[in-house]
């Protein structure tokens, strides 16, 4: 059965007059706010202030995220939703690189799920071919939460926030060594800037989740979709998919 909040909607995904959302009188369209959280509290913030859509985050995800883990993350803020907001949409992300992962999240209640390292890991990002390399070749045990890629790049982010990557020689220099990495970060970030131009694998990481290791190569993202769609049905109709 599908989870306590997508069971009543399973499938209704896209019926956007069915939930709350904006709208001009000039303009039929409608307009949806949606908010990304990692915590169950923001959750409930992101609700109170108004998002149509919930996207629950586990830390699996690449980029920046917290601790949470998708598994227990989704179905707590599916239950909330189910008795609070029940007009809520809810995606889960984190981890989710396949058919069997888009199927577990509905079973969780998700209604639907926001994909990133695998629609990364396609023809048309704009992505340089040596990270897409690195990453086709990884594990999920090849990917670190680190602030070394925010520090290298001097963004500010919010201390609570790591971001995940794949571990380079970069990172295993600097991620014990946060504060030597700030003394240090014009010359450090100029290296990072070429690096990543180049393709530089060694020293920019590919900003990648652990569903890398579930990429095994890079495909159009239309292709990518059918796929994703045709093993989640497959699933959910009762079916196995082998590994």
């Amino acid at each position: 059965m599908p989870g306590s909040h997508s069971s009543a909607r399973f499938g209704g995904l896209l019926n956007a007059a069915s939930f709350s959302s904006h709208s001009c009188v000039c303009c039929p369209w409608v307009i949806l706010t949606a908010r990304q959280v990692q915590t169950f509290e923001n959750a409930k913030r992101a609700v109170e202030v108004g998002a149509n859509v919930v996207v629950a985050q586990g830390a699996e995800a690449g980029g920046h995220g917290e601790g949470r883990a998708t598994m227990t993350l989704v179905p707590e803020v599916a239950d909330w939703l189910a008795s609070h907001a029940p007009e809520t949409l809810l995606l889960a992300a984190g981890g989710i690189g396949d058919g069997r992962g888009v199927a577990a999240a509905l079973m969780l209640g998700a209604d639907g799920v926001l994909i990133g390292s695998r629609f990364w890991a396609t023809t048309e990002a704009l992505v340089h071919p040596k990270m897409l390399e690195d990453a086709t070749k990884a594990t999920g045990d090849d990917t670190i939460r680190t602030s070394v890629a925010d520090v290298a790049r001097k963004l500010d982010w919010p201390e609570r926030y790591t971001c995940r990557v794949l571990k380079n020689q970069f990172m295993d220099k600097w991620h014990s060594d946060i504060p030597g990495l700030v003394a240090n970060a014009d010359g450090e970030a100029a290296k990072w800037t070429a690096a990543w131009a180049d393709g530089d694998t060694t020293i920019a990481s590919p900003v990648v989740g652990e569903a890398a290791g579930l990429i095994k190569d890079v495909q159009p993202a239309g292709q990518v979709l059918r796929t994703l769609v045709e093993e989640t049905e497959h699933l959910l109709s009762g079916g196995w998919m082998a590994s």
